[in-house]
């Protein structure tokens, strides 16, 4: 069985590729770096990373770009013995304008090497490339009109403007021929995240609606001509839990479908799963798996009706899902940075932290949720209930502005912190940072009180113990484990904390964070980091 989700934690907007007997995955990173996840899998049941493939200056720079802007919605594709990899770098969230830019790049297998970007176009985001049987190629992308009141709201229409087709000229690099808008949605409205394919001489367009949120769907369209008239499909959407609230996958969306050898077909699509009594989603939009059948009226279904996903999932093969497991890290002779690990929109990472041979080294930079350089090392929460443990082995702060140790992020206004730090009259002390989510204020809130003193040196072991919608602290500078504050709100560090389900779309990281603010370069070395699901 396939057992959802099959990418657990922030991985939304999944573009689902076939090669052979290789599928492939490919989700969007948003402000993370390096840029775009691509999943491998033979089976559709256990996947592995392979790649980050936009990981160079060349090819992506965010430095600048705000909280939940960056890579939107890649489109994976296979052709002409090339993998081709469509995205957006979003440089602008707020108010009426988005500055959504589109690029290709190519590679002749999954490892790489990756090409330099070439720019395509602005119009919008979520872009995608179709190759059509004749040869030629098709480029998508939702449109933007900035010219209204209401971004994402009433009227359901609003700036999401339907969806644009127009000829991408692979030898020369750039689009060719006029634009048609060939899709302009249901009354779920704001259509997005469009993926053409072709079956028994229908042209098919799948879209995303509703909003990325607890009224997201996949719609379905089609045409006999790739231009259009499309006509929605009877049911107008294939998945959907929005009415259905107690589904267990909830904010079902955004979805691409591969064909098997045998001719049996799946849909991967993002979902969330809202911790129990909330609507909020701490691990974010995931990814997950349905097994699809064609009627005879040559509309796709879900093969086991309806429209909610699935949490089990018929498999094309027996193979057996993993049991999840302990992720211990030793930073100790380790030659590269281990590859659940990313960092924050910088492709110039030596400046925020190296590997010594003996430690992750990071060098204290700009503030926690910074927009250009912020030293935060982290890794996705994948599971309602963990214990996430680092030890920073030298840290020697000498004013309140460098601070260095564990983090449950968000972004720059959900995020806790447990720091190392100093304070006056005592020296070097435990003090937690916390910024829950109250819009707009954004105000740092200092939950513990007054500060642990702490030995002037000496390593100190920092954890994070997670229960569903509750987070404690906890420390060991050599008396043993201690808790460290009052029980913090988890459920905060989520899509849904703070401004709500529109306004924020990554997911919880818990990870290695150092500052300084006074501009010195403070370093702090952290020797393990272990991630243990409960």
């Amino acid at each position: 069985m396939i057992h959802n989700p099959v990418l657990p934690g922030f991985n939304p907007d999944p573009s689902f590729c076939r090669v052979g007997d290789d599928f492939y995955i490919a989700t969007s990173t948003f402000e993370w770096y390096p840029g775009v996840q691509i999943h491998h899998s033979r089976d559709l049941v256990n996947w592995t990373l392979v790649t980050r493939p936009l990981n160079r200056k060349s090819q992506l720079d965010m430095r600048g770009n705000p909280d939940s802007c960056g890579i939107w919605a890649p489109c994976l594709s296979y052709a002409d013995g090339l993998f081709w990899l469509v995205y957006t770098d979003v440089k602008r969230f707020e108010g009426n304008f988005k500055d959504a830019h589109n690029y290709i790049v190519t590679a002749p297998s999954i490892e790489g090497p990756w090409s330099d970007p070439v720019y395509v176009n602005s119009s919008g985001f979520d872009p995608s490339l179709f190759h059509d049987e004749d040869g030629r190629k098709w480029f998508l992308n939702m449109l933007w009109d900035h010219r209204t009141g209401s971004i994402g709201g009433q009227p359901k229409a609003s700036a999401f403007a339907g969806i644009l087709l127009q000829e991408w000229d692979a030898e020369r690099r750039q689009l060719v021929g006029s634009v048609t808008n060939i899709y302009r949605g249901t009354p779920l409205g704001l259509v997005e995240g469009p993926h053409l394919f072709k079956r028994q001489g229908w042209y098919y367009l799948m879209t995303a609606e509703g909003g990325t949120g607890y009224g997201h769907a996949v719609t379905l369209a089609r045409s006999r001509a790739l231009h259009g008239p499309y006509e929605t499909h009877s049911q107008r959407h294939v998945v959907s839990s929005k009415d259905a609230p107690d589904a267990p996958l909830q904010r079902a969306g955004h979805g691409q479908v591969v064909q098997l050898a045998d001719g049996s077909v799946y849909l991967a699509h993002l979902c969330g799963r809202p911790l129990p009594g909330t609507r909020r989603s701490p691990r974010g939009r995931e990814t997950a798996i349905q097994r699809c059948v064609w009627g005879e009226d040559d509309w796709l279904y879900l093969a086991d009706g309806g429209m909610v996903p699935a949490v089990e999932v018929a498999a094309p093969t027996d193979a057996q899902p993993l049991p999840r497991e302990a992720v211990r890290r030793s930073f100790v002779n380790c030659p590269r940075l281990p590859q659940e690990f990313q960092w924050l929109r910088t492709p110039e990472p030596d400046r925020l932290f190296t590997l010594t041979g003996g430690a992750l080294r990071l060098t204290g930079r700009e503030s926690v949720g910074s927009w250009f350089e912020q030293s935060l090392v982290a890794r996705r929460q994948e599971d309602a209930g963990l214990r996430a443990e680092t030890t920073v082995a030298a840290f020697s702060p000498d004013t309140y502005q460098q601070a260095a140790g564990l983090t449950h992020y968000y972004n720059r206004h959900k995020f806790h912190a447990l720091l190392i730090t100093w304070a006056d009259g005592l020296g070097r002390v435990l003090s937690i940072l916390s910024c829950p989510g109250d819009w707009p204020d954004n105000r740092l809130q200092f939950p513990l009180g007054e500060p642990v003193p702490l030995p002037a040196e000496g390593p100190v072991q920092l954890a994070a113990d997670i229960d569903g919608p509750h987070l404690q602290f906890l420390a060991d500078w050599g008396q043993g484990w201690q808790p460290v504050g009052p029980v913090l709100d988890a459920s905060v560090i989520s899509d849904e904390g703070g401004r709500a389900e529109h306004a924020s779309f990554t997911g919880a990281f818990i990870g290695m964070l150092a500052f300084d603010t006074s501009g010195r370069a403070q370093t702090a070395d952290f020797t393990r980091f272990d991630y243990l699901p409960r």
